[in-house]
């Protein structure tokens, strides 16, 4: 397999990267980096998770050869060849470790600073995703994230202590691929399209993402990013099973979403009508990064045709700066690198 070799040894990136990193990782007064904010948490799926799926009875985890080729400790549960983008945005903060996941069982130390509850295949509805076995949809990770309360209360001597810290971190949730990607779109939902539109099915989304952002709410975030459904239309997957007759990508999926994201855009209006206390962010992850690549619809490794995740122990492309995907559905870090800066500024604008 390739040699680990740093971002920076391989990466010709836009200057606009660099300025946001600087912008949002201050120095401090020894000249070493200060994080912005003292904690961070992490909400999501695959394209977050960092590990909570490896011990769970699922096909969806990636604890293996070739994932990680370019990750300081190898294969970890990250869906790419190296950091996700929850790991940047941590980097770029100024954290000098990267987030525990939940599944690790972090010490009283490492859940003052943050932990990482995203799960391959979760969705925003507890039946997404599950065709592959078990995985930690959203409602779950939220009582994963009260468990992590209740031992911060404990470590800091009262809630009222939790809360003014809780307060000042950063959590950031990305939801609703797997709601479409792993439920609604699949051949075998037909009853789940019979039952909903497209438009009812993103309203229904939106709702209850609503009640579960409220309940991270009332756990004490306040400062909030939520990550729209990015244009999963675009994935090798989907249009290789279904066809793109002649377009980028397969338009009717990037066009079934599109509601669901005017809705998330919509529900973080009134989350900070009712909640004038906390800050709510949109990150747009539509606006995608394609021109930056060479290799845009065909994933770096060896692909299962079931799972679509790279098939164990096989070489990768050696040219992983020239691809925008790993697998069949997630991106290589330099994608999302190259995605950071889009990002950014919403959560700048939050701290």
């Amino acid at each position: 397999m390739g040699s680990r070799r740093s971002f920076l040894q391989s990466c010709s990136c836009p200057l606009s990267l660099f300025v946001v990193v600087v912008a949002l990782a201050a120095p401090s007064a020894d000249g070493s980096r200060a994080a912005r904010v003292p904690c961070y948490f992490i909400f999501g799926d695959s394209l977050y998770d960092s590990g909570n799926n490896n011990n769970l009875n699922t096909s969806v985890k990636v604890n293996y050869s070739p994932y990680g080729i370019d990750f300081p400790a190898g294969p970890t549960g990250r869906f790419s060849n190296g950091r996700t983008a929850a790991d940047i945005i941590g980097e770029t903060l100024g954290f000098k470790d990267f987030i525990p996941p939940f599944a690790s069982n972090p010490d009283d130390r490492q859940i003052l600073v943050g932990v990482n509850y995203a799960s391959g295949s979760a969705g925003i509805l507890v039946q997404s995703g599950k065709q592959g076995g078990d995985n930690v949809d959203l409602s779950k990770q939220l009582r994963n994230h009260k468990v992590t309360v209740s031992r911060i209360v404990k470590k800091l001597g009262s809630k009222k202590a939790a809360f003014e810290h809780l307060g000042q971190c950063l959590y950031i949730c990305n939801m609703g691929n797997n709601d479409y990607i792993n439920n609604y779109i699949l051949p075998q939902s037909t009853a789940i399209r019979s039952q909903y539109n497209p438009a009812q099915f993103a309203a229904l989304l939106v709702a209850r993402y609503s009640a579960q952002i409220k309940r991270m709410y009332e756990l004490g975030a306040r400062k909030v990013a939520l990550a729209g459904i990015s244009n999963i239309g675009c994935t090798p997957s989907l249009i290789a099973t279904v066809g793109t007759n002649g377009a980028p990508c397969v338009t009717s999926v990037n066009q079934l979403v599109a509601p669901f994201n005017i809705g998330l855009k919509s529900l973080i209006s009134q989350l900070k009508s009712a909640h004038p206390d906390a800050k709510f962010g949109y990150l747009d992850t539509i606006r995608a990064v394609f021109a930056e690549f060479k290799v845009r619809t065909t994933p770096c490794c060896q692909v299962s045709t079931v799972t679509g995740l790279c098939l164990p122990n096989t070489v990768p492309c050696s040219q992983r700066q020239s691809y925008l995907f790993w697998d069949a559905f997630h991106p290589t870090e330099l994608a999302n690198r190259l995605g950071a800066p889009i990002l950014l500024p919403v959560i700048q604008r939050i701290l």
